[in-house]
């Protein structure tokens, strides 16, 4: 992983299942229309370590740990489909994990050990954000426009990203599941 901070400071990270090509480029648009504010700065993905601020001497130790982890884990399968909320909590609207749950929460749980040990704001939920912090009617149409999404995709890695100072989260490193 290569930081851009200098050393001694400390940086944002998240590690992340990335949506490829095509799916990526449509669920970026759709985030758009909807006037996201972050449809630019964030690759459509599927979370599994939300954002963590550490210090950018640790990084080496979370390099190896997140290479392990993935060793662990074999690669899988993720169907998405539909729309839904975590609104009224959290205004927020989401494309469905509906196939590769149980893979991620396991690589979610294998990922918060060690190092990156901490504990959860919520119950963890696999899901890619189509609109967050919208306004109400542009969750809405999120919620209707996205519902007849779907789309299917292998996973063999897994993917850490740094949040810059400009918004945008970008790739430190990928990190192979190799699992049996």
């Amino acid at each position: 992983m290569n930081p851009t901070g200098p050393f001694g400071e400390e940086v944002r990270i998240g590690v992340a299942v990335t949506v490829p090509p095509p799916f990526d480029a449509q669920l970026r648009a759709a985030r758009a229309r909807v006037g996201d504010p972050a449809a630019d700065l964030i690759q459509p993905h599927i979370t599994l370590l939300g954002p963590t601020v550490l210090p950018v001497a640790s990084l080496l130790a979370v390099e190896e740990h997140l290479r392990e982890v993935a060793a662990r884990h074999a690669p899988f399968a993720v169907h998405l489909r539909g729309t839904a909320s975590f609104r009224p909590v959290s205004p927020v609207v989401f494309v469905e994990v509906v196939e590769g749950i149980a893979s991620c929460e396991l690589l979610e749980i294998d990922i918060r050990t060690g190092v990156l040990e901490q504990d959860l704001r919520f119950h963890y939920h696999p899901h890619v954000t189509v609109a967050h912090d919208v306004p109400n009617d542009a969750l809405d149409r999120a919620f209707v426009e996205m519902a007849d999404f779907e789309a299917r995709f292998d996973v063999a890695e897994i993917h850490a990203f740094e949040h810059g100072d400009d918004g945008e989260w970008r790739t430190m490193g990928a990190f192979a599941l190799g699992g049996a």
